[in-house]
């Protein structure tokens, strides 16, 4: 198992070289990719030793696998998960949890825990992961390194088993912008386009109240390096929390006095993730009711409650759920137009000590989904961006571009990243 210098990040380690050897965009790159993936001759274990023991060998390897092989990079093996990709935490009661390397007393995040620990640790130079509530998002926030959501569809799934189909996406961890870039452009699969000035960068100014940070501290690096580059006309800021809930109206269906009560909350983007745990509750049944029933599998405390939440859904309000993406989908759109991004936090606050309970994680949890369903819904493109440390903590903050801008929003964090580091 876990070796002195591997963080407890690797679930099995073997080499798969580059399958071509000319000058190619990801030479002498290594990879590592989470247990969720296809590899040829090895047994996908989906975080699950009860999963592993009955499902057969992989006979032939994710097709986002070989293309990051035909791109001249090495792959060291796979990575540990949180179980059946149930959880943002990222700690396994089976296989150990990989050890944050920025933050040794917190959890590493999950559900891609093994592949951010592997980057954040210097094991590997990126690592593939999967998001579908904030997998990628979280763990990235937790271990100070970037986490790229792609949009939703843009990455073939082929390969990888599926949590909820209307949210999967295939993200992936790198420690600098060049290298999450270059992963992109092959991951992606798009020409090479000249790089966009954003018309405008919207302070979501509402969602940095949900972070136990302090607004200025998040934002004022970001903000500055934005001014610099830009100007300050790129600058706006917007109430999002107001804006959702005047236009995606099928949302009142899940506004409930719960969620206009707390006081950490924004309403609308609560029912909004009310609405995404529910529709991701539902494809999980679809997907794996079958096999929980009838292998009754061992699975760690607060995933295996979510697990059977998710086995009682009903197809109730489901069409509702479809509705709210694409009316989130079509508002978000017209807030942003082509080239505009959302600034908001990827998280509420630093990452939750190892082995808090789950009662305690409630505020913290519901906070976090509010944030990460806005992109989660809509099925837009999102970075987490590292912003180094605050009281010995990693901290970090988001950018959203609409669906379909991922090369656009590579390329601005390039640019920006740079002026932050000045």
């Amino acid at each position: 198992m876990e070796t002195a210098s591997d963080f407890g990040a690797f679930k099995e380690k073997f080499t798969l070289p580059p399958t071509s050897s000319l000058a190619l965009p990801l030479n002498s790159l290594t990879f590592a990719v989470k247990d969720i993936f296809d590899v040829e001759g090895y047994v996908t274990g989906f975080g699950n030793p009860d999963w592993a023991r009955t499902h057969p060998v992989a006979t032939s390897t994710a097709p986002i696998v070989l293309a990051l092989l035909r791109a001249g990079a090495t792959c060291l093996g796979k990575t540990i998960m949180d179980e059946m990709a149930y959880s943002i935490n990222g700690e396994n009661v089976h296989y150990g949890t990989p050890r944050n390397p920025c933050a040794p007393d917190r959890v590493p995040g999950g559900s891609s825990s093994g592949s951010a620990v592997a980057v954040g640790a210097l094991l590997v130079d990126f690592s593939l992961g999967t998001d579908t509530g904030g997998s990628v998002r979280v763990p990235a926030s937790y271990c100070g390194i970037f986490g790229f959501r792609p949009s939703h569809g843009a990455i073939s799934e082929s390969g990888v088993i599926p949590m909820a189909q209307s949210f999967d996406t295939v993200g992936w961890f790198a420690r600098d912008p060049m290298v999450l870039s270059k992963v992109g452009h092959v991951l992606l699969q798009l020409p090479d386009v000249a790089t966009v000035r954003p018309t405008r960068i919207i302070v979501a100014e509402d969602c940095f109240q949900l972070s136990s940070i302090p607004y200025d501290v998040v934002t004022q690096t970001v903000i500055k390096a934005i001014e610099k580059l830009y100007g300050g006309d790129v600058l706006k800021h917007e109430i999002l929390g107001d804006y959702v809930k005047a236009n995606v109206p099928s949302l009142k269906h899940f506004m409930t006095k719960e969620n206009t009560d707390q006081v950490y909350n924004i309403p609308s983007l609560a029912a909004l993730s009310s609405a995404m745990r529910l529709l991701q509750m539902y494809e999980f049944k679809n997907n794996h009711g079958e096999w929980v029933s009838a292998v009754k599998p061992n699975l760690g405390p607060g995933i295996s409650e979510r697990v059977s939440n998710a086995l009682k859904t009903t197809g109730e309000n489901i069409d509702i759920c479809h509705s709210i993406k694409r009316e989130l989908h079509d508002a978000l759109t017209a807030l942003l137009g082509d080239f505009g991004v959302l600034l908001i936090p990827t998280v509420p606050g630093p990452p939750p000590k190892l082995q808090t309970n789950t009662s305690e994680l409630e505020i913290f949890r519901a906070r976090a989904f509010s944030l990460l369903s806005i992109a989660g819904v809509s099925g837009f493109c999102q970075v987490s961006i590292p912003l180094g440390m605050y009281n010995n903590l990693p901290l970090s903050i988001s950018l959203v571009a609409r669906h379909g801008a991922d090369k656009f929003l590579l390329h601005l964090v390039e640019s920006l990243y740079g002026s932050i580091k000045e």
